[in-house]
């Protein structure tokens, strides 16, 4: 049996090498270390960088950004109350504890996410470290517009008021163009603009997916870790969510790198000739 495996294995090996390729670029981007690094940074710098941001904010830009951080983890019941509960009582505080000196070292914090999904998207891509130099700025950039991404998710979700029908594909628009800017942002333009689509589309695809099920699945999952552990399991729920999301985001940029370099689309789209990485 296991000698038919592998006959079959080196079968489509040669008639698809793109799996081959595939799966090299899988092993080289390391997808569980990946994804879960940048989910570690999200978690410890990029949700610290959300509360500081939302207690500087004006009341109507904090109000949006509640309603989108609800949309984008579909938080409910208890939840949702804590979440209420820490921007209401503790923003005057907060901004006391951090002060101006306090919140630019949350955001250059932060910019560890920025520097991990360069990471990811070079590995993905088979750049080699010295294959590219990225100015520090395109780090802050890309944080920046994160952020003014996450505040307006709530009434794009909403397809304005429309409602999913028009919320979902608004969604995924946006996602593509997000994701699409992102790679070519943190490559430094290495790489050009139309090799870039296809891991954009996949990775929007996947994350828009993964925000509709969010709203099935984490409102039951939360609330139910919040009573049994308290505020415990709000942390282990929320970091696991963000790793299987950065799972699907490694996934989904390397799958589109290797279609990208390794079938027809090399042609069309320009693509670079694959290279290995570091």
């Amino acid at each position: 049996m296991t000698v038919t495996a592998r006959r079959l294995q080196r079968g489509a090996e040669v008639r698809f090498p793109v799996i081959t390729h595939l799966t090299a670029r899988m092993l080289s981007v390391n997808i569980l270390d990946a994804a879960t690094r940048l989910a570690a940074q999200c978690f410890l710098t990029a949700i610290p960088l959300l509360f500081v941001f939302g207690s500087f904010a004006p009341q109507g830009v904090q109000n949006q950004l509640l309603s989108s951080v609800r949309a984008v983890f579909g938080l409910e019941g208890a939840a949702n109350d804590q979440l209420e509960q820490v921007y209401q009582s503790g923003t005057e505080s907060l901004q006391e504890a951090t002060g101006v000196v306090g919140s630019l070292m949350v955001v250059l914090s932060a910019t560890a996410v920025s520097r991990a999904m360069q990471r990811l998207c070079r590995r993905a891509w088979a750049i080699p470290k010295g294959g590219m130099k990225v100015a520090p700025w395109r780090w802050f950039v890309w944080i920046v517009v994160w952020l003014a991404v996450l505040v307006v998710q709530a009434p794009l979700r909403d397809g304005f008021g429309t409602g999913l029908w028009l919320g979902v594909p608004l969604t995924l628009l946006c996602q593509t163009a997000l994701w699409w800017w992102s790679q070519h942002l943190l490559l430094g333009g290495a790489v050009r603009w139309p090799p870039l689509l296809p891991g954009a589309v996949l990775t929007a695809f996947a994350v828009t997916a993964l925000s509709v099920g969010a709203q099935f699945y984490m409102p039951a999952a939360l609330n139910r870790t919040l009573a049994e552990y308290g505020s415990l399991g709000l942390v282990f729920t929320f970091l696991s969510w963000l790793i299987v999301v950065c799972a699907a985001v490694a996934v989904s940029i390397t799958v589109g790198a290797v279609l990208a370099q390794e079938t027809h689309l090399a042609h069309r789209l320009g693509s670079p000739p694959a290279r290995l990485g570091e």
